[in-house]
């Protein structure tokens, strides 16, 4: 059997992490590409199927790592995620989203590795339009989607697009909503939230893991042609209110939450996009019961 090889960026994020921890699982061996200063913790250094390259901001440094590894596909998950920015945040958003992501296009067309799984953002789509950026980091998302058809019409990539919506799970270090609730729990301080009408699209990170697994395999049976675009949605949002009513079920307990003591975000979004492409051969299988249950034994 051919070992796969595969180059992940963003691989030190805990949904990289996780794709990484799958894929060596499978026995492919993977590249991970991590910028200077990267906390590692979530990554296993010493396993022998995990090459860890530092890329030192240079495109002839991005063209070296994917001569060095020869990937038989990139999965493409690095991005500087701001819910809002502040004017000092622009080039950092420009420099990870679309100067970084440049680079590695370029460095894969120089070494004739054609096969890319990028990543997008239900953020792309506020209001439910096909393309309308809820955020700045939204649309220099887009602004990379709108580089790869470059690459797509002129070096013959074959690219899919997944668009993630909120993604959970156990060992997630990020600040999002069921860790709030955990810590507001535990220390019973009152939890500011919005009104809390806004649905919330949440699928469980092994789910999510498996549409980049599925992609990959749409990609290796040669069933892409130029860029593909598709949702990886729960197809069940649900209100935040009752979201955390469920968590609060299910963990058996009351949460001090203040309804309505912050405002809704600028430009939140009320209801997820729901007009992509479903994945051939995707569905989630892990229940909203079931992914809270993994967050609480975590």
């Amino acid at each position: 059997m051919i070992r796969r090889v595969a180059l992940v960026t963003g691989g030190s994020g805990f949904t990289g992490s996780s794709l990484i921890r799958r894929l060596t699982e499978n026995g492919w061996l993977v590249h991970a590409i991590v910028r200077t200063g990267s906390n590692l913790n979530l990554l296993d250094e010493k396993s022998e199927q995990l090459k860890i390259h530092i890329h030192d901001g240079s495109t002839s440094g991005m063209i070296a790592i994917l001569a060095l590894s020869k990937p038989d596909v990139v999965f493409h998950l690095a991005s500087l995620v701001l819910t809002q920015h502040k004017p000092d945040d622009l080039l950092r958003l420009l420099q990870s989203n679309i100067i970084f992501a440049t680079q590695l296009a370029e460095a894969m067309s120089e070494n004739n590795s054609c096969s890319l799984i990028n990543t997008g953002t239900f953020w792309q789509h506020y209001e439910n339009r096909d393309y309308a950026p809820t955020t700045l980091y939204a649309a220099t998302k887009q602004a990379f989607e709108d580089i790869l058809k470059y690459y797509v019409d002129a070096k013959n990539f074959r690219v899919i697009t997944l668009t993630l919506f909120d993604s959970y799970g156990p060992g997630d270090p990020r600040p999002k909503l069921f860790r709030l609730l955990r810590d507001a729990n535990i220390s019973r301080q009152t939890l500011l939230m919005s009104p809390g009408e806004q649905l919330i699209d949440l699928v469980h990170i092994k789910d999510v893991v498996e549409a980049y697994i599925v992609a990959a395999n749409l990609l290796f049976d040669s069933k892409v042609i130029g860029h593909e675009r598709y949702s990886v949605s729960s197809g069940k949002p649900v209100k935040l209110k009752e979201l955390v009513r469920i968590y609060e079920k299910v963990a058996n307990t009351t949460i001090p939450i203040e309804w309505g003591g912050r405002n809704y975000r600028d430009r939140e979004v009320m209801v997820p996009w729901s007009r992509g492409n479903s994945l051939p051969d995707w569905r989630p299988r892990i229940s909203l019961l079931d992914g809270i249950k993994s967050v609480l034994t975590d």
